[in-house]
């Protein structure tokens, strides 16, 4: 539809901005969702290197990190291998301890792994060495450190690092540090050190075939309740020969004040959304008031012609939907771009002590773009039906002689 004269001039610039204000609307959600789902991920990722998804333990196990043993080869490993979902699985073994240095005490997690241990996520943020390799027969006196922790202890790689556990006796280990990593969650980082398991053993007395629990990876943590549930039904009823069960915990149960934290992301997004939504739908709606006002002598016209109100409602509903749909084509076009720019060069930086991450993350999927689109053209679309009814009230002798 084209107008004439001033009444052109008028509504060219309002649509104008109208449509940029759709497009301007879907960069930020896309941009918002994409970072959102960034940080999450980054978060989540960083907290199950230190745990995985799920924790098989002892169900008499208390909530330290002095643990109740249970035995390594266990009947149901085997049945896992029909759960659908289950990446890998790992023995580990905790123990607290003290570090105590020539001018510095720090209390810490030592973590006792196999030769099966996922070295994976600590590889990716290993800032100085390397990790420890286990040999077959005897114990390796090497260690994997945080960065935080050889600060506050003034350690390097290749440094002895004394280990005292209180226990009785009390008892004394000297390590070696092989490695350094650096993932930012500081309450992570100040606790665990990671070490040979045999050693958690000989401390506590236990045979090669006890440990504390097992760690099970799975590949989608969308899927966490339905494979933990799936793994309880394996493991959790059981009763074991000792008298004992087991207790099938996932990494939310475990840190929950973290996933809760994380949960409020959520609701910051929505508020971005809906407040763009919003912005974009009542732009829209200004210009098409202006494109009513602008043809009301063309609408005059249609009706003493028999054109129906509803008929021409279509008219301006289809022309409205089309600059959605160019509003929404730049907006991806830009949003999209901005968000691969990003995800490729990493060009905003972070202070990684305050958000965790070195960069902005961005974490886009197709479904998450089809659905913002989906989301803001039918809204956006909806809010439009109600100014359209304007032309009802256009009656055809005040409307041709409507200048």
């Amino acid at each position: 539809m084209t107008g004439k004269g001033g009444g052109n001039r008028i509504s060219r610039p309002i649509v104008t901005i109208a449509v940029i204000g759709i497009a301007l609307g879907l960069v930020v959600m896309i941009i918002s969702v994409g970072v959102v789902a960034g940080f999450k991920a980054e978060i989540r990722n960083k907290v199950f290197g230190f745990g995985s998804h799920i924790q098989i333990i002892n169900y008499d196990a208390n909530y330290s990190y002095e643990t109740t043993p249970i035995k390594k080869n266990q009947d149901f490993l085997s049945e896992f291998k029909k759960i659908n979902g289950i990446k890998h699985i790992q023995i580990f073994a905790t123990k607290p301890g003290i570090i105590k240095t020539t001018d510095n005490i720090q209390g810490v997690i030592l973590k006792g792994v196999d030769s099966n241990f996922d070295w994976s996520f600590f590889d990716k943020y290993m800032v100085s060495g390397s990790h420890f390799v286990l040999p077959d027969s005897g114990k390796s006196n090497e260690v994997v450190i945080s960065k935080k922790l050889s600060q506050l202890l003034n350690l390097k790689t290749g440094d002895n690092l004394p280990m005292y556990f209180i226990q009785n006796p009390s008892r004394m280990r000297k390590f070696k540090i092989s490695g350094i990593y650096q993932t930012y969650l500081e309450e992570f980082d100040k606790m665990f050190v990671l070490a040979d398991i045999r050693h958690i053993q000989k401390l506590n007395d236990w045979s090669e075939n006890l440990i504390s629990g097992f760690e099970i990876t799975i590949d989608n943590f969308d899927n966490l309740d339905v494979i933990a549930n799936n793994i309880f039904d394996v493991a959790g009823t059981k009763i074991l020969p000792d008298g004992s069960k087991l207790r099938i915990q996932t990494i939310v149960e475990k840190y929950p004040y973290i996933f809760d934290w994380i949960g409020l992301f959520n609701t910051n997004l929505w508020i971005i959304l809906v407040l763009m939504v919003l912005v974009a739908g009542f732009n829209m709606v200004s210009g098409l008031l202006i494109m009513i006002l602008e043809r009301t002598n063309m609408i005059g016209i249609l009706k003493a012609i028999g054109a129906k109100n509803i008929s021409i409602q279509r008219i301006f509903l289809y022309n409205s939907a089309f600059l959605i749909s160019r509003g929404l084509f730049w907006g991806n076009l830009f949003g999209i771009g901005l968000c691969v720019i990003q995800y490729y060069f990493r060009i905003f930086t972070l202070d990684q002590t305050s958000y965790y991450v070195e960069y902005v993350p961005i974490s886009l999927s197709v479904i998450q773009i089809l659905l913002l689109n989906a989301g803001a053209m039918a809204v956006t679309f909806i809010m439009l039906i109600l100014p359209s009814f304007v032309v009802s009230r256009i009656t055809p002798i005040k409307a041709i002689k409507f200048d």
